[in-house]
């Protein structure tokens, strides 16, 4: 029999719950859109509903592997340089890619969430948690990400709660 597993992620909390049979087997702080909560195409606003995991993406790179346009960039980050204007939105370690399963709310049109990119991906150490500061994605520690990727599969429920 295999297990049901899903991932809530509270926007009000700023976490995210990883179930298996309705049961909570670990949580994490993360950090969601500066702007809030939204579906729009451009808005930066985290989407709300409910999607699933449709791609896993950078298994086996190195944690802070620099991920751009889904690909490995060959540069592992090390920091850059206070000041930079603007300072980069970095993915980093490992990319959850999100698809949205409500037509009209977070699916198809200007409120598609796959094809805004919306992810859950690493982030830098530096960058906080707990706090609003993504760009609509789902930031997390890189080492948390790693952990969520090898428990999770492609397919698994998202529910993203405002």
């Amino acid at each position: 029999m295999q297990m049901k597993e899903r991932i809530e992620i509270k926007i009000d909390e700023q976490r995210l719950y990883y179930f298996i049979d309705n049961i909570c087997q670990t949580s994490y702080l993360v950090s969601t859109a500066k702007n809030g909560a939204g579906e729009l195409s451009g808005s930066e606003k985290t989407p709300r509903g409910k999607h699933y995991i449709r791609a896993k993406i950078g298994a086996g790179l190195p944690v802070n592997a620099v991920l751009k346009g889904r690909r490995f960039t060959g540069q592992i980050y090390r920091g850059y340089s206070v000041g930079a204007d603007p300072a980069p939105d970095w993915i980093l370690t490992r990319i959850l890619w999100l698809c949205g399963r409500e037509v009209n709310k977070n699916r198809l049109g200007n409120v598609d969430s796959m094809r805004r990119y919306i992810y859950i991906h690493g982030t830098p150490d530096c960058e906080p948690m707990g706090t609003p500061r993504s760009h609509g994605c789902i930031r997390m520690r890189n080492q948390n990400i790693i952990e969520l990727f090898e428990r999770v599969r492609v397919g698994c429920p998202v529910d993203i709660i405002e």
